[in-house]
């Protein structure tokens, strides 16, 4: 391999990558789409929680409660049932989500300083809606039951509980997912147009043009990485940009860290392509083995549930997984500031999967004549 044939086939890449009229289009607006769309609609802030509230008390205090759950952006008052019966069977129909029961005697309860238990009940159907809503219940009836003890000159109890959120303090879902979106971008890139790319040409015939040339697999190999390489570095930055530019988020820990690990999942994902496209005939070949491996590595590597949380024999399929390490990376920089001393175990699974995988796309390469 000389560099100047490296050259010579570099320039030809990105001639014909800048020339198609489709992937230059989808290199920018796919990161656009990812960054400014896909954080505001996959949010676990719940908002707009039905609620029914059956109201035995009917005194101050109970109104009190009331006057919370209508002020606040969290819930959507529909219904001041007489009885719980007929708010359960509101929940039974989907229409309400939590049920809050103010039992009678409450006001006199709180004046006594013992007061009686508001009973709050939850729709288990949508787990999530359900379960934050009743937290956030909870919460709205503590608060008001200090504040009708301070009214009252009744002394609360010291709280046992001191909750402090480390690295992401007020808990923001998008701080989460920003950094997986940046990870599933690069996926999608660096893995689908590789493919894609070389597909095209078997399938156009261009690249037997190549195939009568003394070029050798380790040569064609890297010419078809490293545009992919740089492209995939240079829409991280863009993302990183928009994250700050939109978002606020920036990462605390260096953004040397997150570029090494970046170039080495980069040179992964784009192994990968060109490994499937070189055992691929025809485009739709290619795009459904590219799919399958996109489906696993966003499901099982972490970036929208955790590993920990999946059964044992996933956790054990994840650690064969590049992304899951990438992920892992990407999380700790941007939002602890962790350095790549703590982290070495992580970069180096990258780049041997970065090895493999470029070795790979080399070994499986044939020139067909």
């Amino acid at each position: 391999m000389t560099m100047r044939t490296l050259l010579v086939l570099l320039d030809k890449e990105f001639r014909q990558f800048f020339r198609n009229p489709f992937l230059p289009k989808m290199a920018v607006m796919f990161p656009l789409m990812v960054m400014l769309v896909i954080p505001w609609v996959t949010t676990q802030d719940v908002r707009h929680v039905g609620v029914a509230v059956v109201d035995h008390d009917r005194t101050a205090a109970s109104r009190r409660i009331l006057q919370k759950i209508g002020a606040s952006d969290y819930y959507t008052l529909y219904d001041v049932a007489d009885s719980y019966a007929s708010a359960l069977g509101a929940l039974e129909e989907g229409g309400i989500d939590v049920i809050v029961e103010i039992p009678d005697g409450f006001e006199r309860s709180v004046a006594t300083g013992t007061p009686r238990k508001v009973s709050i009940s939850a729709n288990g159907v949508n787990a999530l809606k359900g379960s934050l809503g009743s937290q956030y219940m909870v919460q709205t009836v503590m608060q008001t039951l200090a504040e009708l003890r301070a009214e009252k000159g009744l002394t609360a109890g010291p709280d046992p509980i001191a909750v402090q959120n480390r690295y992401n303090p007020t808990l923001e879902y998008r701080f989460y997912m920003i950094p997986a979106l940046m990870i599933m971008l690069l996926i999608m890139i660096c893995g689908f147009l590789p493919a894609l790319n070389l597909v095209g040409e078997k399938e156009k015939g261009t690249i037997e043009q190549i195939n009568v040339t003394p070029v050798g697999r380790f040569t064609f190999t890297l010419a078809k990485l490293v545009p992919y390489w740089v492209i995939g570095l240079v829409l991280l930055a863009f993302a990183m940009l928009l994250a700050w530019v939109v978002y606020g988020l920036v990462p605390v820990g260096s953004f040397g860290a997150i570029c090494l690990a970046a170039a080495l999942f980069i040179l992964t994902m784009s192994g990968i392509g060109v490994v499937i496209a070189n055992n691929s005939d025809t485009m739709q070949q290619a795009m459904f083995v590219m799919f399958f491996f996109v489906m696993l590595f966003v499901l099982m590597s972490g970036l929208v549930t955790p590993v920990e949380s999946m059964p044992g024999w996933a956790q054990w399929i994840t650690r064969f997984l590049p992304p899951r390490y990438f992920v892992g990376i990407m999380r700790a920089v941007y939002l602890k500031g962790t350095t790549f001393a703590e982290l070495w175990g992580d970069y180096a699974v990258l780049a041997v999967s970065a090895s493999v995988f470029g070795l790979l796309a080399a070994l499986t390469y044939r020139k067909r004549m």
